[in-house]
């Protein structure tokens, strides 16, 4: 065998196919020792699958397709869930996996953030300053005007009408 061989650093596909070229010459057992991998190992790549499962690139796609339709933000989880509604079974472990074939991860919205206010409003001026303190009734009038929806019940009954509520 040639020296040459021997300080390839390639990985395991590679270094099967040159034991498939050299096992012509040379044993496999003799081979593999050379290139120190299993003799199993080996075995196994020759019984490989030639040509890609039907079945995987149907989950491959529907995924895809899943993944794509919720704006990318859907876990393994749910991708599971979304695949086995459309009849095809598939568990979140291996829903993992083929995200991770596909390089495919979820990407969740960041939460809305308000703003707090830092100034008032200058069409309105604010007579209180935020002292809702009252000593007497009838000292301090504050409002709500809350608008529903026409046609939708709501917290507010059927009422279709702008609702007034004065608190004092």
């Amino acid at each position: 065998m040639k020296k040459g061989y021997r300080a390839l650093d390639v990985r395991l596909p590679e270094q099967f196919s040159l034991v498939e070229k050299l096992r012509t010459r040379f044993p496999v057992a003799f081979i593999c020792n050379v290139f120190g991998i299993h003799r199993s190992s080996y075995r196994y790549w020759l019984s490989r699958p030639q040509k890609p499962d039907a079945k995987h690139i149907v989950i491959l796609s529907l995924v895809r397709e899943v993944h794509h339709a919720s704006n990318g933000s859907a876990g393994a989880r749910s991708i599971a869930d979304m695949v086995s509604a459309k009849g095809v079974p598939l568990s979140r472990w291996r829903a993992s996996k083929i995200m991770k074939e596909l390089n495919i991860i979820s990407c969740q919205q960041p939460e809305h953030r308000y703003k707090k206010a830092t100034k008032e409003h200058v069409d309105i001026p604010n007579h209180l300053d935020r002292q809702f303190a009252v000593t007497e009734p009838n000292q301090t009038w504050c409002g709500d005007v809350t608008y529903s929806v026409p046609g939708v019940q709501g917290e507010h009954g059927r009422s279709n009408e702008p609702r007034v509520c004065l608190e004092y």
